[in-house]
């Protein structure tokens, strides 16, 4: 089993910047793939974002925009977004999978970090 922690989450503008991280326990962190999905107010949770062994995928909404990678030897995953947006605004989760090549990883969640983006 692994935990999950989020961090990073705040008010920033739209336009703006801001990194999330994911700190990860257990020492079997490599062998998950890894994922931030978001929820925005009134609205189903969504896929943003994952990185497996052998890819990263993107969300169309996000993509060119944000930037998925991680930290082998910290045991963290982050979440680089760019030019944000009003609708980007959510609260966003960090998951892990068993698969580790799967693009979808759900097995394992974080408690969540709530991002806002001012107009």
């Amino acid at each position: 089993q692994v935990q999950l922690v989020e961090s990073g989450g705040r008010l920033v503008q739209a336009g703006g910047s801001l990194r999330l991280s994911c700190a990860a326990s257990g020492r079997t962190f490599s062998s998950y793939a890894m994922g931030w999905f978001r929820r925005a107010p009134g609205k189903e949770r969504e896929f943003v974002a994952s990185v497996s062994w052998s890819a990263t995928y993107y969300a169309d909404s996000v993509k060119g925009r944000f930037t998925i990678s991680r930290d082998y030897a910290k045991n963290t995953m982050y979440l680089e977004m760019n030019s944000l947006k009003p609708e980007d605004t959510a609260v966003y989760y960090c998951a892990a999978g068993k698969d580790p090549y799967g693009n979808l990883p759900t097995d394992y969640w974080g408690q969540g970090t709530q991002v806002t983006v001012s107009s």
